[in-house]
């Protein structure tokens, strides 16, 4: 991490997870100490953590922060880690790494060879948490090396969303190849969407890029068309929620738009995220569950009123970008090309 840069997720013990609460990036750097599994659980639906790898690394460690409460019997230690690990993978259903890392979990759980409720079986299960926080950590630098080269022959990327060192352990995914690159000396410049309604470029994105010193601006959305059409892009490089077995992609809202605008000006789309987001048990897009969020998300602007109170308002979280717009994936297992309904399965047979 870059010095006074925060980390969304800070397990302190198997009882205690510290939160950066990102609703307040960048004015204020506030953070949730977390004893119970219904203050994670809030946390997420409340966006207070948010990314893919991230959320699914709260959960993993919030799945535990109750387990002193826990009887010594193997079998209710069981059925209760799985009615809690129910009720956080509930908590938001489009990205795919929640219900991964809680499921992960559950199986290192249910196969903890000295045995749950056996001397230790705490500190096993957080163990197995640590192990996952260190797998993302280790698969978003290689997701940097592995796009570098990219970004060094594509040096003007415009990006959506925040897909960087605060929506993951450390480091980032899509943002990781343009540190990678930008650390060896390429002159690497960012277009930063906005990205409405929660402002996660504006707030989130261009407060890392400065933070680590790389050269960007900020645009609202509506002037990605403008900005591409002007010459001044030469790749989109975006994170990811979910990946269906062909390629398709969901993502922050707006996604989907920046892609269609990207392909009609002849530019390449990569989307960088863990393996952890590739979801081969999804056929396509039409499959993966779209939140939707509260309608005062789109009412209001940072928390003024910007529309009229009763206005009627239709607020998805994400959209599916369809796998042909997209040029490649690049993960933790290298760059990936299509086609991918064939491609993902080989990668995901080198595991």
């Amino acid at each position: 991490m870059v010095a006074g840069l925060p980390r969304s997720v800070s397990p302190i013990s198997h009882a205690h997870l510290r939160l950066l609460d990102q609703r307040l990036l960048p004015e204020s750097e506030v953070y949730l100490d977390c004893t119970q599994v219904e203050q994670v659980i809030s946390a997420i639906k409340q966006l207070s953590v948010r990314g893919a790898p991230a959320i699914g690394l709260a959960a993993a460690f919030g799945l535990l922060l109750e387990i002193d409460q826990y009887p010594d019997s193997k079998a209710e230690i069981a059925t209760r880690l799985g009615e809690v690990g129910a009720k956080l993978v509930a908590s938001r259903p489009t990205a795919v790494n929640l219900a991964w890392a809680v499921e992960a979990m559950l199986a290192f759980a249910s196969t903890d060879a000295a045995g749950l409720g056996a001397a230790g079986w705490r500190d096993r299960l957080f163990a197995k948490a640590t192990e996952l926080y260190d797998a993302d950590r280790a698969a978003c630098r290689k997701i940097g090396a592995a796009g570098a080269a990219l970004v060094s022959t594509h040096p003007r990327v415009l990006t959506h969303c925040n897909a960087g060192a605060l929506a993951v352990s450390e480091f980032g995914t899509a943002l990781a190849p343009i540190y990678h690159a930008h650390n060896q000396g390429v002159e690497v410049s960012v277009w930063v969407d906005e990205t409405r309604p929660l402002l996660q470029g504006s707030r989130l994105t261009a407060f890392e890029l400065m933070a680590h010193q790389v050269p960007c601006r900020l645009i609202t959305d509506s002037m990605a068309a403008h900005v591409m059409a002007s010459g001044l892009v030469d790749m989109v490089l975006v994170g990811a929620d979910r990946v269906a077995a062909n390629g398709d992609t969901a993502n922050k809202i707006g996604t989907l738009g920046v892609a269609v605008l990207a392909n009609h000006y002849g530019l390449p789309v990569y989307v960088a995220c863990p393996w952890s987001t590739i979801d081969l048990n999804t056929a396509s897009g039409s499959d993966i569950e779209i939140e939707l969020r509260n309608p005062d998300e789109v009412r209001t602007f940072q928390g003024q009123p910007s529309a009229p109170t009763a206005v009627p308002v239709y607020n998805p979280a994400f959209d599916v970008t369809p796998g042909h717009l997209i040029s490649g994936f690049i993960t933790e297992r290298g760059l990936i090309a299509g086609p991918f309904d064939e491609t993902l399965k080989v990668a995901a047979s080198h595991g």
